[in-house]
């Protein structure tokens, strides 16, 4: 039987207090349709709590949604948004941003571990614009990164002002800000940055399938209601897709869940046999393991992906049992 455990951090259930909140928005019975409702209400609250900032809040499915509908709201179809070239919204959204975004294209940009190099932004940011090309109109960071990697918030104020400072609006994929938060990053800094839309990871966090979108510059909230209403996004039982976000900011168990996911990545880290193709900051490991031993380890019944650079990915979670991390690793040093 398969072992789904290290394949990805959405693999896990739900964790006790979202579901909880869950089952308190349905013992309230019937409420106003389409977020229009006092649990939705109260989520974005929490949220904007958590941020320390003033933004409109909105919940919908999957993180592809989420950023490819903040991506169109951010960039024009003739535009395009610059992002890490092993971004998610470069190269695992099968083209969702630009199905959204009505043809809007995606620049690609060097830097290790995922994060962006601040030097071939600068670079792609002096292009001269262009009516045979799509100029960047966006930037789209990751925090945590497809590797793993957090952005500090210096980090993250040296990108967002260079691209503020050409025009370009910034959006910041966090569907691991848990994580990065529970490394260190502080939240409270994203408005500040200059960032214009967030999109706020539940999934991956331990919530059933539900994001937040975060909207700091209000003037993009016209008519927004109506983009997600066509694209799907804005469903009529809306609450429960709210609701997690009022048990998982309440009582610290965001942060806590993250942090023990980190923890875990950290403890499988410390055994592992194989070199580390990238520094374990958040709750990824990623390794450099032969593809025979991959295969072995395939065949012993481990689930993990290889990913573009070469690595073999190993995701812990909220759920994540220090025990099943020792199983793992018994495994794994057998194929070294």
């Amino acid at each position: 039987m398969a072992r789904y455990d290290f394949a990805s951090d959405n693999t896990a259930g739900v964790a006790p207090e979202a579901m909880a909140a869950i089952l308190s928005a349905n013992d309230l019975g019937p409420a106003a349709g389409y977020g229009a409702d006092t649990v939705t209400a109260e989520a974005a609250d929490a949220v904007r709590a958590w941020l320390d900032a003033d933004a409109e809040v909105r919940f919908v499915a999957s993180g592809t949604a989420a950023n490819a509908i903040s991506l169109a709201a951010l960039c024009r179809p003739f535009e395009a948004v610059l992002a890490h070239e092993h971004a998610h919204v470069t190269t695992d959204e099968t083209g969702a941003p630009g199905f959204f975004g009505h043809g809007l294209g995606i620049i690609g940009l060097p830097g290790a571990s995922a994060k962006i190099d601040p030097n071939a932004l600068d670079q792609a940011l002096l292009g001269q614009d262009s009516a045979h090309k799509q100029s960047p109109a966006a930037l789209s960071l990751t925090n945590a990164t497809e590797y793993g990697a957090v952005y500090a918030t210096s980090e993250l104020n040296r990108l967002a002002a260079a691209a503020r400072a050409r025009s370009c609006a910034v959006h910041l994929d966090g569907a691991r800000l848990a994580n990065a938060v529970a490394a260190g990053f502080d939240q409270k800094a994203i408005a500040a940055a200059g960032v214009d839309i967030l999109v706020l990871g539940g999934t991956k966090a331990g919530m059933p399938p539900t994001e937040a979108v975060v909207i700091f510059n209000k003037a993009l909230t016209r008519r927004f209601d109506a983009r997600l209403k066509q694209s799907g996004q804005l469903p009529s039982k809306g609450r429960f897709y709210a609701a997690p976000f009022i048990g998982m900011l309440r009582d610290g168990a965001l942060e806590r869940h993250a942090a023990h996911a980190n923890a875990m990545a950290k403890r499988l880290a410390d055994g592992m046999p194989f070199a580390l193709k990238h520094p374990v900051q958040a709750n990824g490991v990623f390794v450099d393991m032969p593809q025979e031993a991959h295969d072995r380890l395939t065949e012993a019944g481990w689930v993990a992906y290889r990913c573009l650079d070469g690595s073999v990915r190993f995701m812990c979670s909220w759920a994540t049992k220090a025990e099943t991390v020792d199983q793992l690793l018994g495994a794994v040093v057998l194929m070294a």
